[in-house]
């Protein structure tokens, strides 16, 4: 096993897919990698975005992107981190129902 596979550090030169809608109907951003897969802990940095889209207007275009790989102690600490707050999601109250 490198330096590498254990803690991270590769980066790969991408293209990425955006597209940005600022509307009554949707408010959203989107990047989407062309050719590659994420993984848990994975850095993406987005480069040369439009980031003056007014209220009304959509918007998508190419730009590139940087990804920096994550090695194995980042991927298994992201899904560990992951899990555990998950676990906030599960807080349940019971309320006693009320009798008329």
């Amino acid at each position: 096993m490198s330096w590498n596979s254990i803690f991270g550090g590769e980066v790969v030169e991408i293209r990425c897919d955006v597209d940005i809608e600022q509307t009554a109907e949707s408010f959203h951003a989107h990047a989407v990698p062309d050719g590659i897969d994420i993984r848990p802990g994975d850095i993406v940095v987005v480069h040369g975005v439009p980031t003056d889209v007014g209220f009304g207007e959509r918007l998508t275009c190419t730009c590139s992107a940087t990804v920096q790989r994550a090695g194995v102690l980042g991927r298994f600490w992201t899904q560990l981190t992951a899990l555990l707050e998950l676990t906030e999601l599960y807080e349940v109250g019971f309320q006693p129902k009320e009798t008329t």
